[in-house]
């Protein structure tokens, strides 16, 4: 399990082996023992989620779930390949208000882990895109939020790209004033 550390604190991009022959590969996705093994300890995930986007330039997020009921996020793309997207809203954070964002594909196996206290987003990059992500706690419709996409400085991959979004997500509200519900204590 490769587990590298990302510029904002918290946020790891984890990289699962693949053995491989001519029939294709296999991969382990989520191991508890072999990251403990490697050093990370992630909280105990309770549901899994699944989303395909169709259209290349389909962004989803940014969203998060406020306490009691904030999730951290296990995130890997299982066809296609999308531009995932992290933001640091924990008051306190000497990274607050600052975002990393990682290519995740079918080809590269690459994982984001999106601890509590981060929005999160993603963009496609390919048609046909689906995302498969681990999650820390039940969704919580009352708990349910979402920051604009375009709104906290992201340098999202557009060039020729015109992006797909959600009327919930287009009517989000922005990231100058948004008020966190996140500090580093309660997440």
């Amino acid at each position: 399990m490769l587990i590298a550390e990302t510029p904002l604190l918290d946020v790891y991009c984890i990289t699962p082996p693949r053995f491989g022959d001519h029939r294709g590969f296999f991969s382990e996705s989520w191991n508890k023992k072999a990251l403990a093994n490697a050093g990370l300890i992630l909280p105990d995930f309770v549901q899994d989620n699944h989303s395909m986007s169709r259209e290349v330039g389909t962004v989803r997020g940014l969203h998060f779930q406020s306490p009691p009921h904030a999730q951290g996020k296990l995130v890997r793309c299982g066809r296609g390949a999308i531009f995932d997207v992290a933001v640091d809203v924990r008051k306190g954070s000497s990274t607050y208000g600052q975002w990393v964002g990682e290519k995740l594909s079918f080809e590269n196996g690459k994982q984001l882990w999106v601890p509590a206290g981060f929005l999160h987003g993603f963009m496609t990059l390919e048609p046909d895109s689906e995302i498969t992500y681990k999650c820390t706690d039940h969704y919580a419709p009352e708990c349910d939020g979402a920051v604009k996409w375009d709104s906290c400085g992201i340098e999202w991959p557009l060039e020729g790209i015109t992006p797909i979004i959600s009327d919930k997500d287009e009517k989000a509200q922005a990231f100058s004033d948004f008020v966190t519900p996140f500090t580093k204590a309660n997440t």
